[in-house]
């Protein structure tokens, strides 16, 4: 009797349970859960974590290379001595990957609302990832990439002028999209306040930047194309001051806090390279005290002015007679700016547009603009007698106008080493302790595990660049 009690007892319960499990996602479900995501939703995630794997990546690589700053002491190896291992890329891919993602499910859920600033948005933000990927390592995944939903894990590579052809494609498209009178609803968003004008001239702004980076490649007539949008400023608007350029400024409240767990490690055992503050110096600049401090000697430690370290010495730090600059703690101190692209730049590149096109009086003129902007933009007061400095006044060469644009783009993700290998400029020294004989890197190899897990489409993909090693010039270089 027990056991056939305890049977219906079961049955009961189960039919208890189930009737339960019928009804528990109507009466259970949370009503302020989000089913699907809005367009805004990822934007903010988006614009934080890329530019601030952009401010690191300026710090740990870039700043190497171009001479900005480097390990101190350091008696052998390191970036700044060319030494370039295998596995350095690897962040740069998974980071931007991942956030190509992100990116993509943004411009999804903005074709669903139908809202085209959204759109413009997703694409901006596309095109300027995909422009740092493609200029890392040359040819890369683009038209197969981010689609694993589509079972696609193992993407055939895009070659650098598709890339390219797609996202100045993509970021005229973009600039049509724009419907300026159309508030953005989605949330308050981190760079621009929700300002669509803004978002407009970002896109034209980075245009420029991605036209210019093609100008060896006169087939594709991007100068013209720069010319067009210079000249049109009401179809293209692009940045015309420090206030519209974009910058996110980190305030330091959880989410948004420093790149820099510590501040205190950005300065711990480094150097302001001396290439860097020479160049300073001559200037008699006042960027100087914004970004560094000041050496001092051993003996006394009395302060000896702004002196760096050349990068890529050779030997022993003892050679070294006094303790020098570092970078300024302060530029990783929330609250906090990091430059995704800044109206100097802007300026700079019309300067060398007019360069090119043998207009002086306009190209000094931009020139001008483009070193006022700088140094306002960190915090410095501009100098009224600044161009009367015969090492800062423009001299008509691209030389000086590629000295002034290394320093407009400091802290800038890999900008500056984006220019000096479309230019040769700045002309910067050598060291013996220097590899690769002493010649600089080009690019990024790929990944080893892009090797192991796509072995088919990086043969490919190798085979068409003629390599995979620092020296393989990618498309837009040759």
């Amino acid at each position: 009797m027990k056991n056939k009690l305890s049977i219906v007892l079961s049955l009961l319960m189960l039919l208890f349970m189930a009737s339960c499990t019928k009804n528990f996602e109507e009466v259970n479900t949370d009503p302020n859960r989000v089913n699907k995501i809005s367009p805004g939703t990822l934007l903010n995630p988006i614009l934080y974590e890329v530019s601030s794997f952009n401010m690191r990546k300026a710090d740990d690589f870039t700043f190497n290379l171009m001479q900005d700053m480097l390990p101190f002491p350091s008696v052998s190896g390191g970036v700044h001595r060319y030494d370039i291992t295998e596995t350095a890329g690897n962040s740069t891919w998974t980071t931007y990957y991942r956030w190509l993602t992100n990116v993509k499910e943004m411009y999804k859920a903005s074709v669903e609302q139908n809202d085209p600033n959204y759109q413009a948005i997703a694409m901006t933000l596309n095109a300027m990832i995909y422009s740092n990927l493609t200029d890392c390592f040359g040819d890369i995944p683009m038209e197969e990439a981010t689609r694993g939903d589509e079972g696609i894990f193992r993407p055939k590579f895009t070659t650098q002028q598709k890339v390219y052809e797609k996202i100045i494609a993509d970021l005229d498209s973009a600039n049509n999209l724009y419907v300026t009178t159309k508030p953005m609803i989605y949330g308050t968003e981190m760079l621009f306040s929700n300002s669509v004008i803004s978002w407009k001239r970002f896109t034209n702004s980075l245009q420029m930047r991605l036209l210019l980076r093609l100008s060896k490649r006169t087939e594709m007539g991007t100068l013209a194309k720069l010319r067009t949008i210079v000249d049109n400023p009401t179809k293209y608007p692009v940045f015309t001051s420090n206030d519209q350029a974009a910058i996110v400024k980190l305030s330091g409240v959880t989410p948004f806090v420093s790149p820099w767990g510590r501040a205190i490690d950005f300065t711990t055992f480094r150097a302001a390279g001396l290439f860097f503050t020479d160049n300073l110096n001559d200037f008699n600049d006042p960027r100087r005290a914004r970004l560094l401090t000041q050496a001092r000697n051993k003996i006394g430690n009395a302060n000896i002015g702004y002196k760096g370290i050349p990068s890529g010495y050779a030997g022993s730090d003892n050679q070294f007679d006094y303790i020098p600059s570092n970078m300024n703690i302060a530029l990783v101190t929330a609250p906090m700016n990091v430059v995704l692209m800044p109206y100097a730049e802007v300026e700079m590149i019309k300067a060398e547009l007019e360069f090119r096109n043998n207009n002086t009086a306009a190209a000094k003129a931009a020139y001008e603009k483009g070193v006022k902007a700088s140094i306002e933009q960190m915090g410095a007061v501009m100098p009224t007698d600044y161009f009367t400095n015969a090492k800062a006044a423009y001299n008509g060469t691209l030389e000086r106008i590629m000295l002034q644009k290394y320093y407009a783009l400091f802290f800038t993700d890999f900008q500056q080493w984006f220019e000096y290998r479309r230019t040769g400029f700045p002309l910067m020294p050598k060291a013996a302790g220097m590899l690769n004989n002493q010649v600089m890197p080009v690019r990024y190899r790929y990944p080893p595990a892009v090797q192991s897990t796509n072995t088919t489409n990086y043969d490919l993909a190798v085979q068409a660049m003629g390599g995979d090693n620092i020296n393989i010039k990618v498309w837009w270089e040759k």
